[in-house]
């Protein structure tokens, strides 16, 4: 395997440390806080440890405090219930004796049952887009010092923009953004593996869609952006060694806040996942 998919494979496995109490590494990627799909994937991955014979199908999550890239992070779960088909699960992720995250999961046994799906949207295929390391090239332009170490965390994924203008934004968008996904090599056959890895990718770019009617770049000096909440649903299954397309949207901004939502389908048009963020967007003052 890919030595940079490997280092993300094996920072998503835990340490377990009882029936309930989990420890996750962090990893520094060149930014002052831990990296928030990162906490999801592991938090995911704790709940999940806790949990035989059902599926993850829901999470909730709240970020609420910046988590410290140098120091692991404790996972606590709570088996709050086992029932005859859904298995519910509560994790809180603690650094330095505070609480810097929670989250709530759902499981469910596998059942049949009506089937409907929205469409995915008409796109070009990966195969005819660049990836997002040659963007800057192309577009003519010089990555920041933040762009290249966002660009540098991201070495695990292939990563297609289907809009490339949206990378350096310099006038106003409609809050809309579709970005093809997949790991760039082959991964194991495990469930959960791609569970995790699709919650740690879940929050590469959902909040960054809101600053495209703006004519911000989540790169802006002048931006403040942390996310705040964090809502999965997954329906089918998905492959994260395989193309999927993000289709991201911004519904409001307001309060210092933005919304986004998402869709996540497989190449061949199959919903995988819904996805759903809102997250602290505030523009700092700068004083003369």
């Amino acid at each position: 395997m890919d030595q940079a998919l490997q280092d993300l494979v094996n920072l998503l496995e835990l340490e377990r440390r009882g029936d309930n109490q989990f420890r996750g590494q962090s990893r520094d990627t060149g930014l002052p806080q831990v990296f928030g799909g990162q906490v999801l994937g592991q938090a995911l991955a704790a709940a999940s440890c806790t949990v035989s014979g059902r599926r993850v199908h829901s999470l909730h999550a709240y970020f609420l405090r910046p988590g410290d890239p140098a120091t692991p992070i404790d996972y606590e779960v709570d088996r709050a219930r086992d029932g005859g088909s859904f298995t519910t699960r509560r994790v809180v992720a603690v650094q330095h004796d505070q609480q810097i995250f929670n989250l709530a999961a759902s499981f469910q046994a596998p059942e049949q049952g009506l089937e409907h799906q929205a469409q995915m949207p008409d796109v070009p295929h990966p195969d005819e887009l660049s990836d997002i390391r040659d963007l800057a090239s192309g577009l003519g332009v010089v990555p920041t010092p933040r762009i290249r170490r966002v660009l540098a965390s991201r070495r695990a994924f292939r990563v297609k923009p289907v809009y490339p203008e949206h990378f350096l934004a310099s006038q106003p968008f409609t809050p809309v953004k579709r970005v093809w996904m997949k790991a760039v090599d082959s991964l194991p056959d495990s469930v959960l593996l791609h569970e995790v890895l699709l919650a740690y990718v879940s929050d590469y770019d959902l909040i960054s869609t809101a600053t495209l009617p703006h004519s911000l770049h989540a790169t802006f000096s002048g931006l403040q952006m942390a996310s705040l909440d964090h809502a999965m649903w997954f329906h089918r299954p998905a492959r994260m060694d395989q193309w999927l397309l993000f289709d991201l949207e911004s519904p409001n901004a307001s309060g210092g806040r933005g919304m986004a939502l998402g869709r996540v389908f497989s190449e061949d048009g199959t919903l995988v996942a819904s996805l759903a963020q809102e997250g602290l967007i505030r523009l700092r003052r700068h004083s003369s």
